[in-house]
């Protein structure tokens, strides 16, 4: 790329000597590296040769005219951004639309004026710099961009191996404790040191399924989306994935007469209402009364929400709960602050969004929105 420290290069096209020598001297005058072709075929083959920054071309020449040489250059990849200066002495606004259309930059009229000449020439040459800048940036970025992408997919294989390396001993070790809580059923110290360990594990469990499902969102590029039924889902997480848990908090379960279709990927909506129930039911009230309800929105996205009977959340709290590996309850329950920020990336990808409004000691709702399927009706 030509940089404002180089001498910029010209090219002039002109078949009349007088006209050549009035811009060459201009031209020299002001530090520019001048080339001279007396006709068209021989400005191409002079593009060729001396690669110029900027050409001034004259429009009525015999053998090619201007406007074929400059269709011929606007054509080929290595001298389409070339800028080119049309210099006619016609008038006529037919013949400048053509030029325009065939790709020129700009026009100089004749006779040529001195002040003329330098500031569309200067205006032009800037407008190029700067447009090699542009692309060189470009170009850099893709770059970078590129090896981010396959740094991203290293490391996602290098954490899904190592993942998959730690879940196998936890599994093994959470077993075993089962195993041994078992057999020293009558030794109360022992127990409660097997149960401490049993805990820590599927602590420690959940804790590398949370990191592979937030790593698993973040490097997906394109989510296949499909129709979702989400009375479906939602009867799906409450009575197999969280049945054990509602009842050891004797929740109350309050369930939205109707559910829309939407547009979504079934696996990553079970663990959003997974994720916001199990929040409702951890940070609810004594005992938890859950209500789980959807509204459909102009925009044509649907509403479906979770409302606590807890202690609420203040402003600041509100403004911080989709930030990863941030924990705002510090009381009965225990978390590794990480599945509403999984949520806030799922929705996000789904074309969605994710919300709370909450008032300290009334309660939280829980929202996150979903394109509806238009049913025609």
């Amino acid at each position: 790329m030509e940089t404002t420290t180089s001498k910029p290069k010209i090219l002039i096209v002109d078949d009349t000597p007088d006209n050549v020598k009035v811009l060459l001297n201009i031209l020299r005058e002001y530090g520019f590296e001048v080339w001279i072709a007396r006709n068209g075929q021989q400005a191409l083959k002079r593009v060729d040769s001396a690669h110029p920054d900027l050409i001034l071309l004259d429009i009525m020449m015999p053998d090619l005219d201007g406007f074929e040489v400059c269709q011929r250059l606007k054509s080929q990849t290595a001298t389409q951004s070339i800028p080119i200066i049309f210099m006619t002495a016609l008038s006529e606004t037919l013949d400048k639309v053509k030029g325009f259309a065939l790709g020129a930059a700009d026009y100089i009229t004749k006779p040529i004026q001195h002040e003329e000449v330098l500031a569309r020439v200067n205006m032009h040459l800037q407008l190029r710099w700067q447009q090699q800048h542009i692309e060189q940036q470009n170009h850099f970025l893709q770059e970078s961009v590129a090896q981010l992408e396959k740094r991203n997919q290293e490391l996602d294989a290098f954490a899904r191996t190592v993942a998959h390396d730690l879940k196998n001993p936890l599994s093994t070790l959470v077993s075993l404790s089962e195993v041994l809580m078992g057999e020293c059923a009558g030794n109360a110290k022992a127990l409660e040191r097997l149960q401490m360990m049993a805990y820590s594990s599927r602590k420690m469990f959940n804790i590398i399924n949370a990191l592979l499902m937030l790593a698993g969102v973040s490097c997906q590029q394109k989510v296949e989306i499909q129709q979702l039924n989400m009375g479906h889902i939602v009867k799906q997480v409450i009575q197999q994935r969280l049945v054990t848990m509602i009842d050891s908090y004797r929740a109350k379960i309050i369930l939205a007469n109707q559910w829309p279709l939407v547009w979504g990927e079934a696996i990553w909506v079970e663990e959003i209402w997974v994720n916001y129930l199990s929040n409702a039911l951890k940070y609810g009230g004594s005992p938890p009364v859950i209500e789980l309800g959807v509204i459909a929105l102009p925009n044509g996205q649907a509403c479906f929400w979770v409302r606590d009977n807890g202690e609420g959340l203040s402003e600041e709290a509100q403004s911080q709960v989709f930030i990863p590996f941030r924990r705002l309850h510090t009381g009965r329950e225990e978390g590794h602050g990480l599945g509403l920020s999984i949520v806030q990336q799922m929705i996000e990808k789904l074309k969605g969004e994710v919300g709370i409004e909450s008032v300290p000691k009334q309660g939280s709702l829980f929202y996150f929105t979903l394109p509806l399927v238009d049913t025609g009706q």
